[in-house]
């Protein structure tokens, strides 16, 4: 009798992150086919339980792009779509979702949050960071007055960019 790995999953605009958790899998066997069909089977354990999974994802899939990586601990799948958009969920058909299948917090992203911009291309809203540097450095208790003028500098600039524009 086999049995089902767990499976994490997210998803962007263009592609779909699978991952089956599964340490130590021996023989892994993982197809990926055009109509979007994912197919893995692997032993693991100490008794070299066999584990196997099929998902009909949501829509068609471009193998060639897609890549399948096997590591000790996972097998990590990057599903290109053949057509970008986003999935109304991972896997077609109206069933339950299995309990196997969770989300990957980790990699999730919300679809209005979906852009090509990296952690590097935030868009800060036009704050300049360098008039913070040095706030609250070489502050005593004595100095009360002039801490309040320092501190006070920066947050009503800040308060000031992020006030939305009506």
């Amino acid at each position: 009798m086999s049995r089902h790995p767990e499976v994490k999953w997210a998803q962007r605009l263009d592609k779909v992150y699978l991952t089956v958790l599964l340490p130590d899998a021996n023989n892994v066997s993982a197809n990926l086919e055009p109509d979007g069909v994912f197919v893995f089977s692997a032993t693991a354990g100490a008794e070299n339980h066999l584990f196997e999974l099929k998902l009909d994802l949501f829509g068609k899939v471009n193998v060639e792009e897609s890549k399948i990586n096997i590591g000790k601990r996972n097998i990590f799948c990057v599903v290109v779509k053949e057509e970008k958009g986003w999935w109304k969920k991972l896997l077609r058909g109206d069933d339950r979702t299995p309990h196997y299948l969770k989300v990957d917090w980790d990699k999730w992203v919300d679809e209005d949050e979906d852009d090509a911009a990296g952690p590097g291309d935030l868009d800060l809203g036009g704050m300049d960071f360098s008039k913070f540097g040095g706030m609250g450095d070489d502050l005593d208790d004595s100095d009360d007055e002039e801490a309040e003028k320092t501190e006070a500098k920066p947050a009503e600039a800040k308060n000031e960019e992020a006030a939305p524009a009506t």
